[in-house]
């Protein structure tokens, strides 16, 4: 029975490596989101290039003697080793690729922009894990975007928002009739048919937003940075709201952090 004994104990502890090794994953990943676990973890949720969003604890970044806890803060870029959980993976290692949080941080407009966007991603990964890869590619674009200025923060966030869309599946059309696909340009507005329609299509009561305010949603879809940069404040305004309304009926809900924005 000694022996026996001895035998299975030590089955067991060559196993238990063999078992945490095939656990454990590495990707690239974005920081949505975190909460506190505890006196000193944290609870992230993470969109990865690879694996879509994952929600994992980090432990013990809450300390100031915390190896990466720095690399775990919203907005920012890692290369992370992780273990896979029954509920919660664990995150065992983080190496910065994109410390953007830091700048977006230190600016209002566009840390509200940025929340805007990650809040976003995390809506449209947490039902659609087929475009994780997709998504997460642009979401990092636009944070580096935002964090070194490139263009307004506002239509840094449209753009991202309309894009993200299209790569979940609900592109908008800025000129043929969304609905029967006649040729446009055309004048009225209808986020439940998805985009511009015609005459016919139109359903009572749709907006008819300016020529400019189209042309500038055309322009931050398909990444049209000189039309849109040289666009006037009022129909950025105008393209917003259209954009937030778009936004809101294809996601079945309000996003919180969009009402913190600053609109010029």
């Amino acid at each position: 029975m000694a022996a026996f004994h001895s035998k299975t104990v030590r089955r067991l502890t060559v196993a238990q490596p063999s078992s945490f090794a095939a656990r454990a994953y590495r990707d690239d990943a974005v920081v949505l989101r975190t909460h506190k676990l505890g006196e000193a973890d944290r609870i992230i949720t993470l969109l990865t290039k690879h694996h879509g969003q994952v929600r994992a604890v980090a432990k013990g970044v809450r300390r100031t003697s915390s190896r990466f806890g720095a690399r775990l803060e919203p907005f920012m870029v890692a290369d992370l080793q992780l273990i896979s959980g029954r509920s919660l993976d664990i995150v065992t290692q983080a190496v910065a690729k994109g410390a953007y949080g830091s700048n977006i941080a230190a600016d209002y407009g566009r840390y509200t922009v940025a929340a805007a966007m990650t809040e976003t991603a995390e809506k449209l990964t947490d039902v659609d894990g087929e475009s994780g890869t997709a998504q997460y590619n642009l979401l990092v674009g636009a944070l580096a975007s935002l964090s070194r200025g490139d263009h307004t923060p506002e239509l840094i966030l449209d753009s991202y928002l309309l894009r993200a869309l299209s790569t979940g599946g609900w592109a908008p059309s800025f000129t043929d009739c969304a609905r029967c696909g006649a040729p446009g340009p055309h004048t009225a507005f209808s986020a439940p048919l998805g985009g511009m329609v015609c005459a016919e299509c139109r359903p009572p009561g749709s907006p008819a937003p300016a020529a400019e305010t189209v042309l500038l949603l055309g322009a931050l879809l398909t990444g049209d940075w000189t039309t849109a940069d040289a666009s006037a404040p009022v129909h950025r305004r105008e393209s917003a709201g259209l954009v937030s309304a778009y936004l809101q009926w294809h996601l079945e809900r309000v996003l919180k952090s969009l009402k913190h924005v600053e609109r010029t």
